[in-house]
């Protein structure tokens, strides 16, 4: 059968259409992006803005007739960060349902981080052991370790890149530039020991485009390469660069390799929090993983089809 899913992350609206069948891979057929940037149109009270809410709707609305017109005979729609820390949450959901038909669910922060990592066990399979996942989105941090398809711990902190990214560009100085270093380990640190106490991963993994945009940076792997190419985040190679990173302007950052120019003003904030990543928990690489959350979401969906056939 073929499935869409219907991702509204806090940087980007994207519907992704694949085929399913029982037993392989869900393999991508069609895929719709927007740079909906929400975790950047928030007022000053925290709400998604009116402009915001009709760029959403006119998303949806696109997506629905997209995936209607691939056939699918499913479309699983859901929110992220963005939309779950908005204070008029419900009013921007009811808002898109009206003029859609679409009803948006919002994903906690623990089973976004939960579906990630169904995503990640299954790329990596049950050889990678007790496996440790970790996502920088547009608006949170999500963290999740277990030895099983579903973890025994999964977390979410607001320590997205964009969410971060204005903190970011009001820092004047270096002061104030590590005092947002300090903070990102005190958030980060506050729980690691709920990962730790269970014993060092014996396989530590990144998902998602700010994890992606790093390890290119520091010599990963092109996408042109495809999915199967290893790809790793050196902790040392990281390090090196970060000092390069603060010093260059957004224009620069995005003529870096694996960054787009949309998403420049990200990088910086994005690798304070994979490098307070990799040194609250030990960790000297991270290997890149192709699925994430919207496959993990695929994924669960298809584990609750058993009738699914196999041709």
């Amino acid at each position: 059968m073929r499935l869409a899913v219907l991702d509204i992350g806090s940087n980007t609206g994207h519907l992704l259409v694949v085929d399913a069948h029982g037993g392989a891979a869900p393999l991508p057929a069609s895929s719709y992006k927007e740079p909906l940037r929400l975790a950047e149109h928030l007022d000053e009270a925290g709400a998604v803005t009116p402009s915001g809410i009709d760029a959403l709707a006119a998303f949806t609305a696109e997506s629905m007739r997209i995936a209607e017109d691939r056939g699918c005979a499913d479309l699983l729609a859901f929110a992220t960060s963005a939309v779950r820390d908005a204070v008029n949450a419900d009013e921007v959901l009811d808002t898109v349902a009206e003029r859609t038909g679409t009803r948006i669910e919002v994903l906690r922060g623990e089973d976004e981080a939960r579906l990630t990592f169904l995503a990640a066990r299954r790329w990596f399979g049950w050889s990678a052991g007790r496996l440790a996942v970790f996502d920088i989105g547009g608006g949170s941090l999500e963290i999740a370790a277990g030895k099983d398809e579903l973890p025994d711990v999964a977390w979410s902190l607001p320590l997205g890149a964009a969410r971060l990214a204005r903190s970011l560009e009001e820092a004047s100085g270096e002061g104030e530039l590590r005092e947002l270093r300090r903070r990102i380990r005190v958030d980060i640190a506050h729980d690691a020991g709920n990962l730790l106490r269970q014993g060092h991963p014996d396989r530590s993994v990144a998902t998602s485009k700010t994890f992606r945009s790093l390890a290119r940076i520091c010599g990963a792997a092109p996408a042109a390469e495809g999915p199967l190419a290893r790809r790793v985040l050196p902790l040392d190679g990281l390090r090196e660069w970060i000092p390069k990173l603060v010093g260059m302007t957004h224009k620069q950052l995005g003529t870096l390799p694996g960054v787009s120019p949309r998403r420049a003003h990200q990088i910086v904030p994005g690798a304070l929090v994979a490098e307070a990543c990799m040194d609250i928990f030990d960790l000297s690489e991270l290997e890149i993983c192709p699925w994430a959350l919207r496959e993990g979401v695929i994924l669960q969906r298809l584990d609750t089809m058993p009738h699914l056939g196999a041709g």
